[in-house]
């Protein structure tokens, strides 16, 4: 895949220690990168980062985003040609408890890794991750796309929004030289799959239950999402990395959606009730919204049609098989850590063969 792009190219990942960013780093050593990693620490415990031993297998920069010093000390001692930003504050509830720290890492985090790569000639090209949750959200049952109007009801998504804002800003003002890097932002949501332990999460939160022989409490089981295993998005910042130098008039200073095809958005208990098929005894009830909860958006869908033209990117898996492979990992990794760990690499093998498959059948 990507046209053997990674082999042997210097690779960044800020937020490697996450969710997504430590299934990024597994899929970049596996498809031949040398990879560094920038963050704070571990955010959670479990940790898919320590169940891969990832720690041992790149190098590892333990630094504080909102600190431009640190994180070019990473860059100068590590000279990436490519860079992939995931470090952010992702919890919607937890920016409401902590609206400046929310900002101060989405927005500033984010004009540092520009500055950054400002300052540092290695780097080609930057994949800079945003948010679905950047659109202003008026409840609308078409996907958002890309040209749609920026926004936030909350702290989280405003400062999704600024970011994007900040992005263009810099792309338009430093980037635009045709020897510069070539830089774009993605916006995804609502990602399943393994090793996802941040608090606030419908799949967390029925993994912990249903591993204790509990019943999970579901705040908002109406509420439409556009879910995707992890794999797909990653997919899709992998691709338009290693297309960005070839097709910069096409593809730099641009946004891009990755989100399921259009109608296949499914509700949080639809997402509860999928995985529930896969997990014996799993067991849901609806609960009232606490007074004082805050509030979520009933309805968020996305339009991919931009990269399905510009990058000739579809999602690869479906709704069903996203949330079995989901419970097909806690489940693997409630028996050990060891077979989580083989069922990452194995889920990232068997996407890998059935996005070729696709790829190929869509060719024709």
């Amino acid at each position: 895949m990507f046209d053997d792009f990674y082999r042997g190219t210097r690779v960044l990942v800020t937020g490697h220690t996450g969710f997504k960013g430590s299934w990024l780093g597994e899929w970049l050593l596996q498809l031949g990168a040398t990879v560094a990693g920038f963050s704070q620490g571990i955010p959670t415990q479990p940790s898919h980062f320590d169940l891969l031993r990832l720690g041992d297998r790149l190098t590892h920069f333990d630094g504080d985003i909102r600190r431009l010093d640190d994180l070019q000390a990473a860059f100068d001692a590590f000279r990436p040609d490519v860079v992939f930003h995931l470090a952010a504050q992702a919890i919607t509830r937890l920016s409401y408890d902590e609206p400046k720290a929310t900002l101060d890492t989405n927005l500033g985090g984010t004009v540092n890794v520009l500055e950054a790569i400002r300052a540092t000639p290695s780097v080609r090209a930057a994949v800079l991750v945003s948010s679905d949750k950047c659109y202003e959200n008026t409840g609308s049952e078409f996907g958002y796309r890309e040209s749609d109007p920026l926004g936030g009801r909350d702290p989280y998504s405003a400062s999704k929004a600024c970011a994007e804002i900040a992005f263009s800003a810099y792309a338009r003002s430093f980037f635009a030289a045709a020897d510069a890097p070539a830089i774009a932002s993605v916006r995804a949501g609502n990602v399943i799959g393994g090793g996802d332990w941040a608090r606030d999460r419908i799949v967390p939160d029925c993994v912990r239950a249903w591993a204790a022989g509990e019943t999970v409490s579901i705040r908002h089981p109406r509420a439409v999402r556009p879910w995707q295993h992890v794999l797909d998005p990653l997919s899709g910042y992998l691709q338009l990395g290693a297309r960005l130098q070839r097709q910069r008039e096409a593809l730099a200073s641009e946004a891009f959606n990755f989100g399921p095809v259009a109608g296949s958005a499914h509700s949080v208990l639809a997402l509860v009730t999928e995985m529930g098929r896969a997990w014996p005894r799993a067991g849901w009830r609806e609960a009232p919204a606490p007074d004082g909860d805050k509030p979520e958006a009933a309805l968020l869908t996305l339009s991919s049609d931009k990269a399905a033209a510009r990058l000739q990117w579809r999602p690869t898996l479906e709704f069903p098989e996203a949330a079995r492979l989901t419970a097909e990992w806690y489940r693997a990794f409630d028996e050990s850590g060891h077979e989580a760990a083989t069922c990452t690499a194995r889920h990232i093998a068997h996407f890998a063969a059935l996005g070729r498959d696709r790829q190929q059948s869509w060719a024709v």
